[in-house]
């Protein structure tokens, strides 16, 4: 079926779906269904471009003005496989319909049934080959039953009939449908037909097998029994005046319980014998056999029962106890089978461990730092201590050494039988002087726990180790850093918090992610950092700076501008060379060069490697990764505003490469956190990880209550960009021409070739495809312009904010809608043949958050439009008229904004436009005067000073 194969919704389809409202349609057979998504307001969602999905009519059963009342509404219909990632995102979206957050909680809970194996062969109403969730224990069908009695009204609001009154489908019936329709989904791939032998049961188109009732009832029949088993396990020769160990028996007694009432419970020999009277129903015995032979099945000391006349009861050999304190135990618990252990016996047996040095080692204690070669080292080992506790109390190494040697399952110790496997505490002792690396030490200590052999155990750090977590832990408590001497600027409050913070981490030879908000000053904040560390010889060093193309102008401008006096060399293009650079100096490269010029880079001893929009690294198998990995420094810190994008092994790939091994192996590190926190399956699992990057990552977002108050309303931001090979020759030829006609031109003449000369070279530096006039152009990566302005759009729309892109010309408006449409970006464009109606409605929708990029033709759209939905302004060419711009501007900039706005301005770097960006900054009220009339006042330039502004200085590669 075409679900099967469909692409997941992106990103930006789940954002708007998760704000509709939600509802399950059931299909025959049940993975056929559909749900349907709808706006609130009565309206479509827009069209899934990824999944292609049809829109219809839907009749829904909605409170009115005057009680209930039948509407219809235009939805969305997808696939259960396609509706998957929408619900289960839905589930913790801080803006999601109750409906969608409803349905995906009921996800969720379909998803663990399926993980859990639960899974029945059968027959659809219609037979059609079909599985369903199940056999479902009471505490599975309890959980039903209470998520379906929180069923919110509109997610089950689809009228089943054409009865007047309308009559809705029982939420719990509707869930179970929904719950089939996940498991008759997810089991059936190619590798299926390996294990079913054929299509049934594995192809995703539906097949008839009307042969097969007879079968799919008695499995029906086998699993929808009213009846599950329990095992209540006797002990028998405790005694407390004699203690012998070798005369303790035992003997598991298996228990009928009714499904309905759990309350209702008798041992299998009474079922048997018949004096439970009418209680369990005609079919109890034999609903209690085939289970009886579910749980054999899956714990085969079970199987004697089978044959005996009365399964009353089964003796058990020591061994068999031990297992079914383990393993045994976890297979009847999948069968649905719970074991029931005596309450006298000692259970309260746990493992924990310290790991670190001593807390009287001497040397680096409490206020010392370890250095980066030993900490970082493979080579240098800390050791855990491993101890148990009984009851609270801790064992001492013989009582532990008897538990193991014991090797029967039960023991008396410290007056009183104690019930434990036998191997657990032989593998308590073989844990004794393990030794880790200080990562995993420090990993262990930062989240109070590790896990061994499948078994999570509680960790305490010692030492230094115990120092080290509280300063990471509470990096408040540091001494503050003073802001450096040498840095141009004064830093911000929450920026010099985040000095702190990384001074704190590199100090230790930690490295981390610093991901605040895009226009929070990381950049500058960086800055400082490395001007700090030149002033410790410990720390000093020449810093790499590894960044997209795109913003190797805006790094170098920032350095000249908050660090002056600090040597900037750019490692980049054709002729690159790399000497030995100077210890205070910034190398920046790109990571296209860094990918190939790895080995040289890595020849040099750095003081710090940072990574700038670090997301570029977050596939670990790239290439990228792999050889930034390879750069070694004494420090190295991450910097980006989206440190996870699309799931948490991003997060480890930016981590691990900061901080080498300390969220294990990715394998490791999704089974243990990404696929439990991503799943909402272990809050555990989420706290655990949470404190284990906290101390590594600091994130501010420019909402949060100590930031938003230092923000001004409005900040603006130059970036200055590189010109593409492309470009650069197209530049230099149309300067070279156009200067050898201008020359021998009439005064009238000349000033119209001196405008179309401005123009053009504007329009090559936005894109050669607009200078051009191409009609099919090839559009990515042909402009530094565009490079950047993608860069920022993943962040903004990362952050779900919403941005305005201004240009002058109407022909890079379409260039920009094209692409932003191959990158399945949503955007509208408005421009001066727009009717005023449309005009209108795209406001709206806008306004409304239904697109996130406005593309505004700066002519049509510079004045009278409220736009206040705009976080994020991008001017993408120059109008060289400052009060234009500005005009522009207050589009998202005026009241009714309740949030600061970010300018930023693209500007081509070392050509006409740079030129006239630095006028405009340096002379503001010169240049106002100047260019008040834009190109016009440029016209009266002599050529000499002609050819000095459109000349074209570096700035390309």
């Amino acid at each position: 079926m075409p679900e099967q194969t469909s692409p997941p919704p992106t990103l930006f389809e789940i954002a708007e779906l998760v704000r509709c409202r939600a509802v399950f349609l059931p299909g025959d057979p049940a993975r056929t269904g559909r749900v349907a998504f709808w706006r609130p307001d009565g309206t479509a969602p827009s069209a899934v471009a990824s999944a292609p999905a049809p829109v219809a009519d839907l009749t829904v059963v909605l409170p009115g003005d005057d009680g209930v009342e039948a509407v219809t509404v235009p939805a969305v219909l997808l696939p259960v496989s396609t509706a998957l990632p929408v619900l289960t995102r839905a589930r913790a979206h801080p803006r999601a319909d109750r409906t969608t957050a409803f349905w995906g909680a009921a996800a969720l809970h379909a998803l663990q049934l399926v993980a859990r194996g639960l899974l029945l062969p059968g027959l659809s109403p219609d037979d059609h080959d079909a599985w369903r969730a199940g056999p479902l224990s009471a505490a599975d069908v309890e959980a039903v039953r209470r998520l379906a009695a929180a069923t919110p009204p509109e997610a089950h609001a689809v009228p089943v009939d054409d009865a007047e009154p309308p009559r809705l489908p029982d939420p719990e019936k509707l869930l179970r449908a929904f719950l089939d329709s996940i498991a008759d989904t997810l089991p059936r791939s190619p590798a299926a037909h390996l294990v079913t032998g054929g299509a049934a049961y594995a192809a995703p188109e539906p097949l008839r097998l009307p042969e097969h009732r007879a079968w799919a009832a008695d499995v029906a029949a086998g699993h929808d029994a009213g009846v599950r088993l329990s095992l209540r396990i006797e002990v028998h020769g405790l005694t407390d005046e004699a203690p012998d160990e070798a005369q303790v028996t035992f003997r598991a007694v298996p228990q009928v319980h009714d499904v309905s009432d759990p309350a209702l419970v008798a041992d299998a020999a009474v079922v048997w014998a018949g004096d439970s009277g009418a209680a369990f129903g005609p079919r109890a015995r034999m609903d209690a056999l085939l289970a009886l032979r579910r749980a054999a099945r899956a714990w085969p000391p079970l199987t004697l029962l089978l044959s005996a006349a009365v399964p009353d009861a089964v003796d058990l050999a020591a061994e068999k106890v031990t297992d079914l304190l383990g393993e045994g135990a976890r297979a009847l618990a999948d069968a649905g089978v719970d074991v029931h252990w005596p309450k006298k016996l000692a259970r309260e047996l746990t493992t924990r461990a310290e790991v670190g040095p001593p807390d009287d080692e001497p040397g680096r204690g409490t206020a010392g730092s370890p250095a980066l070669p030993s900490f970082l080292s493979a080579d240098a080992l800390l050791a855990f201590s491993w101890w148990c506790t009984l009851g609270g109390q801790r064992l001492t190494r013989e009582e532990l050494n008897r538990l193991a040697e014991a090797n029967r399952p039960v023991v008396r110790l410290r007056d009183q039988w104690v019930l434990i496997d036998p191997q657990e505490a032989r593998r308590a002792l073989d844990r004794q002087d393990h030794k880790v690396t200080p990562v995993d030490a420090l990993g262990a200590a930062l989240t109070g726990s590790v896990e061994v052999d499948g078994h999570r155990v509680e960790v305490r750090p010692t030492g230094w180790l115990a120092a080290l977590r509280e300063r990471l832990a509470h990096p408040e408590t540091q001494q503050p850093v003073e802001q450096p001497a040498a840095l141009a600027a004064t830093l911000r409050d929450y920026q010099r918090r985040g000095l702190n913070w990384l001074t704190s981490m590199t100090s230790l030879g930690l490295g981390c992610c610093l991901a605040d908000d895009m226009g929070l000053g990381k950049t500058i904040t960086l800055i400082a950092l490395h001007l700090h560390r030149q002033t410790d010889p410990s720390s000093a060093g020449p810093t790499l700076v590894v960044c997209p193309t795109s913003l190797m102008g805006n790094w170098q401008r920032e350095i000249e501008r908050f660090a002056p006096g600090t040597r900037v060399h750019r490692f980049h293009g054709a002729r690159r060379s790399l000497d030995d650079p100077a210890d205070g100096a910034f190398v920046l490269t790109t990571y296209g060069t860094m990918r190939l010029d790895a080995a040289r880079l890595a020849d040099v001893p750095w003081g710090m490697v940072v990574a700038d929009e670090a997301q570029h690294v977050k596939n670990p198998y790239s290439s990228t990764a792999r050889q930034l990995r390879s750069i070694g420094a004494r420090a190295r810190v991450a910097l980006t505003g989206t440190p996870v994008e699309n799931n948490l092994s991003e997060l480890w790939a930016i981590l691990d490469w900061t901080t080498p091994g300390l969220l294990g192996r990715l394998g490791t590190f999704r089974s243990r956190y990404a696929e439990a926190v991503e799943g909402g399956q272990d809050p555990a699992a989420a706290d655990r990880l949470a404190r284990l990057v906290r101390p590594f990552l600091l994130r501010r977002r420019k909402s949060d209550p100590g930031i938003a108050p230092e923000l001004p309303p409005k900040t603006e931001t130059d970036h200055a960009v590189s010109l593409t090979a492309e470009q650069t020759a197209l530049y230099e030829a149309v300067v070279r021409e156009a200067l050898a006609e201008i020359s021998g031109a009439g005064s009238m003449a000349r000033r119209g070739m001196i405008v179309k000369l401005l123009t053009g070279l504007k329009q090559i530096c936005n894109h050669p495809a607009q200078f051009l006039k191409e009609e099919r152009p090839v559009i990515a990566g042909r402009s530094g312009k565009l490079e950047l302005l993608d860069e920022l759009l993943d962040t903004i729309l990362a952050e779900e904010a919403g941005v305005l892109v201004f240009t002058q010309y109407v022909r890079m408006a379409r260039l920009l809608e094209r692409h932003l449409a191959g990158r399945g970006v949503p955007s509208l464009f408005l421009h001066g043949g727009t009717p005023v109606a449309d005009r209108e409605a795209m406001v709206r929708r806008f306004q409304d958050g239904e697109v996130p990029v406005f593309l505004l033709s700066l002519k049509a759209a510079g004045t009278g439009l409220n736009l206040t939905r705009a976080e994020h302004v991008v001017h993408y060419d120059r109008w060289w008229n400052p009060a234009v711009e500005a005009q522009a501007t207050d589009r998202a900039y005026r009241i009714g904004q309740t949030r600061p706005v970010q300018v930023h301005r693209i500007i081509a770097e070392g050509t006409v436009e740079d030129r006239i960006a630095a006028l405009l900054a340096r002379k503001r009220e010169l240049a106002d005067a100047v260019l008040g009339s834009g190109e016009a006042a440029l016209t009266e330039l002599t050529d000499a000073e002609l050819a000095e502004l459109v000349e074209l200085r570096g700035g390309t590669r």
